[in-house]
């Protein structure tokens, strides 16, 4: 049996540097229809030949309104899916729970860039697509429903996490529980340390950077949430009820809707978040600085272009990223607009902030994702990270109690993630 850098060798020179088949390999292509401009998501082949049924995946997940990015994200696995399948000579249309493990081999042994191997979750993302991909076509009759069927077996989840409703008598403990999947460990979230969040609003000189830096830190909305903000959002004033708003302090709503830059909020309800008084200086610097180079009336969105062509059409998430990476190379450390996300939640933890405050302010759109004292996280003195259990933040952690219990939580939740399929979200 051929060793990992064996095998790795023997693939190298079949895969491009993402890992996928060079010869006949099917690619993931933004189309712009020619009828109303707007943009889909295709799977094509090495002769520019539309995949139909990979389209039409990708045209339903767009329908049901998931974000722009998980769309992206999910052609370039079906994609991948379905170039190796054509390497290795599979009927996809046809495959097997044998071909579908050789599939998940070969995502695991397949070096991607600079040598690097997939993690597990990584591994399980892909597969979670390609079974979602399957799914559906067993559903609308292009494949055998039996395809589809071997995918997950029916399992009985004996832990569950905190806020699980299992139903009466325990109906919902059932669940159909995928065959397929890589060991994954589950990471404590990235977030900065204050050393570390001082450093990076040194570097930001310019108004609009450091706005978005303030917001994200302190607010902790996710990236595509703050680039979907408009200015009707943005209620800063100590008391917003002469504007016919009933919250008194100031705060930022947080609102799913279309948006001309792709953006899209998360959650499908709307949510307020207070807004720190270093958000409302910011801002208010950042006003200044959008009147002096493209005026108040350029567009609606709060965030907008002001250091690059076109001037005042909405901040991208790629400019967004753009931003960040250079920020991070200019810290010498990682920074990530989520990272400010985990930051803010750390922050309140700290703060004994209440546990329903919260998770209002997370607003996680499914209650698997709700953050909970195990997964937030503090610093110690010496810069290192540990869970957040009891006590102020310079407290060492609880007795043997609260690690029982702590570990009856995270029991429940590998036991989840190992057992229950992911929803089909970003």
């Amino acid at each position: 049996m051929r060793t990992r850098e064996e095998t790795s060798a023997l693939m190298t020179d079949a895969l491009d540097h993402r890992g996928v088949p060079k010869e006949r390999s099917f690619r993931a292509e933004r189309a712009l229809s020619p009828v109303d401009g707007a943009h889909w998501w295709v799977v094509i082949d090495a002769g520019l030949m539309v995949h139909k049924e990979a389209t039409d995946f990708l045209r339903c997940l767009d329908g049901a309104s998931l974000s722009p990015h998980t769309v992206r994200v999910y052609a370039g696995r079906v994609a991948a899916f379905l170039g190796w399948c054509d390497f290795e000579g599979v009927a996809w249309h046809t495959i097997g729970l044998p071909d579908l493990a050789r599939f998940k081999h070969f995502l695991e042994m397949s070096p991607i860039e600079q040598g690097r191997y997939r993690s597990g979750a990584t591994v399980n993302a892909i597969l979670t697509a390609v079974c979602e991909f399957l799914r559906f076509c067993a559903r609308t009759g292009l494949v055998q429903s039996v395809v589809a069927e071997q995918l997950s077996e029916r399992r009985w989840l004996k832990f569950t996490p905190p806020g699980f409703d299992a139903g009466e008598s325990g109906q919902f403990r059932a669940v159909r529980a995928r065959l397929l999947k890589a060991r994954a460990e589950t990471p404590f979230p990235d977030a900065l340390t204050p050393e570390q969040s001082k450093a990076v609003f040194s570097r930001c000189w310019r108004p609009r950077e450091r706005f978005v830096v303030v917001l994200l830190h302190d607010t902790g909305l996710r990236i595509g949430e703050a680039l979907g903000l408009r200015r009707e959002d943005m209620h800063l004033l100590p008391d917003s009820r002469s504007l016919g708003c009933a919250v008194v302090v100031a705060h930022v709503h947080v609102r799913r809707r279309v948006n001309p830059n792709r953006s899209l909020a998360k959650s499908r309800f709307p949510r307020v978040v207070p807004a720190s008084d270093d958000v409302l200086a910011a801002y208010g610097d950042y006003q200044a600085e959008r009147s002096e180079v493209v005026g108040m009336s350029s567009s609606d969105m709060v965030l907008v272009n002001l250091y690059h062509e076109p001037l005042g059409a909405p901040m991208t998430y790629r400019a967004a990223k753009d931003f960040f990476d250079r920020l991070a190379r200019s810290c010498g450390f990682p920074v990530r607009p989520h990272m400010m996300r985990h930051t803010a939640a750390t922050n309140w933890i700290r703060a004994e902030s209440t546990s329903t405050s919260c998770g209002r302010c997370w607003a996680t759109c499914h209650w698997r994702r709700r953050p909970s004292t195990s997964m937030l996280q503090t610093r110690t003195a010496a810069g290192r990270s540990r869970p957040w259990l009891r006590g102020g933040p310079g407290d060492e952690l609880a007795g043997p109690t609260a690690r029982r219990g702590t570990t009856r939580a995270c029991r429940a939740r590998h036991q989840l993630a190992g057992v229950a399929e992911s929803p089909c979200r970003s």
